[in-house]
């Protein structure tokens, strides 16, 4: 396929999964813990299935020797040179309160690198779109293009982590603590809207660990293609997941992995 229509196979996805997504948010629906036994509350509802599987038959039939990654069904060829990673519901915490701060993430490896990647967040009508190169948000008012903003000091900065109780007690926890007392301010409960947000020059920085590689290969090339950096903390390569870092502005990231990496 051309790249104009795998971008456009892209915005299907996005469009089928939401429209499989809307009809159970804010309503009474089914919803199991994964979690059950481990002490670690970890929720998956039956949106979060439904879309998966939506999104997995329309690839398979599509491109029948890609392979797939997804948060709920697991992983099939992940050894091919093409893979698709996906996280029907990243922020399944928000999904369940009826807080809008959760997005269907539809990703694209090549030979494990990330290239393409997709955020909808259907129930606002917004889309966040980037192939490394360049991220484009689409809303009600149009399509713009996404840049990053200048934030060179930790002092200046806005930081954002889904919620600072996943990173590990001790030394985990420490130096989580020792970037967040540096900034200027820091939110809580974001998940993936705060690394759109960080594209769209709302937030200068993302800190989080604990993350699989469904909950940050579709951001990456959104990040990078707005002008953004997302690395480990120890500045290798974020695909894995992990620990993970990333900032709007190359200095500031740097700065940041001072903190993480005392």
């Amino acid at each position: 396929m051309s790249v104009v229509d795998l971008a456009r196979f892209m915005e299907d996805l996005a469009t089928e999964s939401g429209q499989a997504i809307l009809p159970f948010f804010r309503a009474s629906f089914g919803m199991d813990d994964k979690g059950r036994g481990t002490g670690a509350f970890d929720p998956v509802t039956e949106a979060d299935r439904a879309a998966e599987t939506i999104l997995r038959g329309r690839i398979k039939g599509t491109f029948p020797t890609h392979g797939i990654v997804g948060e709920e069904f697991g992983s099939d060829h992940a050894d091919a040179e093409c893979v698709w990673v996906l996280d029907p519901i990243d922020g399944t915490r928000a999904f369940i309160t009826g807080l809008p701060t959760w997005g269907t993430l539809i990703g694209l490896l090549h030979d494990g690198v990330p290239v393409r990647g997709l955020m909808n967040q259907p129930y606002l009508g917004e889309r966040f779109v980037g192939d490394g190169a360049s991220a484009t948000f689409h809303g009600i008012r149009g399509p713009r293009k996404l840049m990053t903003r200048r934030c060179e000091r930790l002092a200046d900065a806005l930081l954002a982590t889904t919620d600072p109780r996943l990173f590990a007690q001790g030394d985990e926890q420490d130096r989580f603590k020792s970037i967040e007392s540096a900034v200027r301010m820091s939110r809580y409960g974001t998940d993936c809207y705060a690394y759109c947000m960080l594209a769209a020059g709302q937030i200068d920085l993302v800190v989080e660990a604990g993350l699989k590689p469904h909950d940050i290969v579709a951001l990456i090339p959104i990040i990078e293609g707005a002008g953004g950096i997302v690395t480990a903390w120890d500045g290798g390569p974020a695909a894995k997941g992990g620990r993970i870092v990333a900032a709007g502005d190359v200095r500031l990231h740097a700065a940041a992995l001072r903190h993480l990496n005392p």
